[in-house]
């Protein structure tokens, strides 16, 4: 039991850093995007390149902070009854979600994920607006796997903190957002 704790605590810490890491690239493209605004409406010039590297910060941040935000009880979830329900129970609604729902979902998206991006990287693409942009459009596809395989690991700590709690065990499941062990209601 230690050890699926312990299991759980580190793919928790790993998802945390990584949101923390790459949530710093919202600040990138608020100041990106309000340089674009005043090289374009002060200076009357432009740049494909800028505009197209804030959707690439964008992609980056919701695709690879996904787990990051599952970890912290921030995907949306329908709380009319969660919110009431003990412990345990949160506990065995998260197992089975995690196994009809979520588990399921990451692996098709990486199935049909993972043509798309070999073939993305097999041709090295780039911006459809040729020299003007960012010439790593494979690169932003990859995010898509990268994506599936954070969710999914994190889902993973999901099924054995819910399942510690089933069992009895204390987890660590909220200490992520200093929530007491059990969690809390979701936001």
């Amino acid at each position: 039991m230690h050890a699926l704790k312990r299991l759980a605590d580190a793919v928790d810490a790993t998802n945390d850093w990584i949101g923390r890491a790459f949530a710093w690239l919202t600040l990138g493209m608020v100041l990106t995007e309000f340089i674009v605004v005043l090289s374009r409406y002060v200076f009357g010039l432009g740049s494909t390149l800028m505009q197209e590297s804030i959707v690439y910060m964008h992609a980056t941040v919701f695709l690879v902070c996904a787990g990051y935000a599952l970890a912290h009880n921030g995907h949306v979830r329908c709380d009319i009854f969660y919110a009431t329900m003990t412990p345990r129970r949160r506990a065995i609604v998260d197992i089975i979600g995690t196994l009809v729902f979520l588990l399921p979902m990451c692996v098709l998206i990486g199935w049909m994920g993972w043509p798309y991006v070999k073939a993305s990287w097999a041709v090295m693409e780039v911006s459809q607006e040729g020299r003007l942009g960012i010439p790593a459009v494979y690169l932003l596809k990859t995010l898509i796997l990268v994506f599936t395989g954070l969710l999914t690991v994190q889902a993973v700590s999901l099924l054995l903190q819910s399942a510690l709690v089933v069992a009895g065990v204390e987890p660590n499941r909220g200490r992520v957002d200093g929530e007491p062990a059990g969690g809390g209601p979701a936001a």
